[in-house]
């Protein structure tokens, strides 16, 4: 497989008028062997009816090229329903992370009519999506040439000597640089799916599906993809109360003191503790809790961001607008636009 794409670098096309549907035609593009734990990652946020839950039912099937396709692990061949005709009407075409059998060369061959119908989607304003190493796909097929993309941290290394044109960025958990969107590995895949139904349906039909699934309705794609440590389950003699604590008082001004004196250790002990578990400082913790009640209150309410401010501990709104930016990358009140729900629901009910 050639080191980087002929394709004309996408950037140097003009992007596509994109109209979102009314729901979303989804399409999960499988190869020779796949991973089961990232497939099902697509098909429990796309495939499953959860209308019962108020969520639009997707217009959801899998395709391939291949009669029927290997699971990495044996004993779970598929047989695909669909061949590239389902491709060729799908708004968004998910790519799952590759099988074990392809590890670790990772030297795809990739079918020059997948390359050509992939090529199609984005010309026609659809989306691809990759999880995991789904994303050396897109790559080979000459889609990342030019954007921002990621793929599992084991992986990065690989990935940016084999694509050189593409800018790998290592430690986030998924990125989004026009109509091309890459996940991290295994479980920012879920992330990634998410946060493309909170675009296109609004938080509440994403938050649904979450709460479904009992993930977090909501992580960041800059967030890092690893700890050093692995994080443990915080038990009762943990942190784990004194989290709850810190949550249940986000209004209150709460410093290290504060904090280490609930869960009745020393200041610098309870520090080194909670990095242990969290991998991550209590201030650093704190600010982005604080942050994601901010965006509940955002999404949900329409409540004025000084108010928002007060309610979540930032004390004034130039506060709150300045560690959401940092955070989150965009203002409170564009954040607002983008994900709350009370204007959706107004309308439905006017």
């Amino acid at each position: 497989m050639a080191q980087q794409s002929s394709q004309q670098p996408l950037q140097n096309r003009p992007e596509p008028e994109v109209r979102r549907p009314a729901v979303d035609v989804v399409a999960l593009l499988v190869g020779e062997h796949y991973a089961p734990f990232e497939l099902g990652v697509v098909y429990e946020v796309f495939g499953i009816d959860r209308t019962g839950d108020g969520v639009p039912r997707f217009d959801f099937a899998v395709a391939s090229v291949h009669e029927r396709v290997h699971a990495s692990y044996g004993g779970m061949d598929l047989l695909p329903e669909h061949r590239l005709e389902r491709v060729a009407t799908a708004d968004i075409v998910c790519i799952p992370a590759l099988g074990l059998e392809t590890w670790p060369h990772i030297d795809l061959e990739i079918d020059p009519a997948v390359v050509e119908a992939l090529h199609a989607v984005v010309e026609r304003g659809g989306r691809i999506l990759t999880v995991c190493s789904g994303s050396f796909v897109a790559a080979a097929a000459g889609l990342l040439d030019g954007r921002k993309a990621t793929t599992h941290w084991r992986y990065v290394e690989e990935f940016a000597q084999r694509f050189p044109l593409v800018d790998v960025q290592p430690d986030v958990l998924y990125v989004e640089d026009g109509p091309i969107l890459t996940s991290a590995g295994t479980a920012a895949g879920i992330d990634l799916c998410l946060h493309v139904v909170r675009q296109d349906y609004g938080s509440r039909v994403a938050n649904a599906i979450a709460r479904r699934m009992v993930v977090p309705p909501h992580r960041d794609g800059g967030q890092a993809q690893y700890v050093a440590l692995p994080v443990p389950v915080c038990a009762d003699d943990g942190l784990g109360p004194t989290m709850d604590w810190i949550i249940a008082n986000l209004d209150q001004e709460l410093g290290v003191d504060d904090m280490a004196s609930h869960a009745l250790m020393s200041p610098r002990t309870f520090a080194r503790r909670f990095r242990d578990e969290t991998g991550t400082t209590p201030y650093s913790w704190l600010l982005a809790r604080r942050v994601d009640a901010a965006s509940r209150l955002l999404e949900e309410t329409t409540l004025g961001v000084d108010e928002i401010a007060s309610k979540v501990g930032f004390g004034s709104g130039t506060v709150l607008r300045h560690h959401f930016g940092r955070i989150r990358g965009i203002s409170p009140q564009a954040y607002r636009r983008t994900f709350c729900c009370v204007a959706e629901d107004e309308e439905r009910t006017a």
